[in-house]
């Protein structure tokens, strides 16, 4: 995904054959040039785009029901429950509650000694071509010893256009949200940013 800066909004590229069509399809005179209505259009275009990604929070559009795992729960248990609610990554809260890292599939692959996220056919092959499955370097170890940290998270109020700042600029999946005491209160993924694009598009339609 391309990184969105809240200064910085790139409008379509149109073509002068657009603007002279679309000129020819509004009744009546217009006293513009296809250059001038090209500008006008494109400017207009920007602010809407800012606007949009400005209009719409974190709140409106996380999950609220957050599953996540304490940092001292032993590996195994941490991947049945990621395997049970067929989620790839959640975050990780401490003694406090508060959210200290963000444990993922990602995370369990560096572990097991791949670099990059390898395919199920790849992983087949490894452990079958292994006289010791890599797997068992899980064995023994809790959240807290694979786990990214520290954790990039942000409040309810953070906008759209920021949030996809975020996950462009540290190339992320998923975005715990937290109240002032750093305690999960929802969750942002990259679902549910294309969904709320999507939603801004049709609010922009009606």
């Amino acid at each position: 995904m391309k990184e969105i800066s809240d200064g910085e909004f790139i409008p379509v590229d149109i073509s002068e054959q657009d603007v002279v069509e679309a000129m020819k399809r509004i009744s009546g005179y217009i006293d513009i040039t296809p250059g001038d209505f090209k500008e006008v259009y494109q400017s207009a275009y920007a602010l809407a785009i800012k606007r949009l990604l400005t209009s719409l929070t974190a709140d409106k559009i996380m999950t609220k029901v957050v599953i996540f795992v304490d940092q001292e729960m032993a590996l195994v248990g941490a991947a049945d429950l990621l395997a049970e609610k067929q989620i790839s990554g959640c975050p990780v809260v401490g003694s406090e509650g508060r959210v200290v890292g963000v444990v993922s599939e990602k995370d369990f692959l560096k572990e097991m000694g791949f670099g990059t996220t390898p395919s199920f056919m790849q992983l087949a092959t490894h452990c079958l071509s292994s006289k010791s499955c890599m797997i068992r370097r899980l064995h023994n170890k809790t959240v807290s010893d694979i786990m990214t940290k520290p954790p990039i998270t942000a409040d309810s109020m953070m906008t759209v256009g920021a949030i996809s700042t975020l996950f462009a600029k540290h190339q992320i999946n998923r975005l715990p949200i937290v109240d002032n005491n750093g305690r999960p209160i929802g969750m942002v993924t990259r679902s549910d940013l294309a969904h709320s694009y999507h939603a801004l598009g049709e609010r922009e339609k009606s």
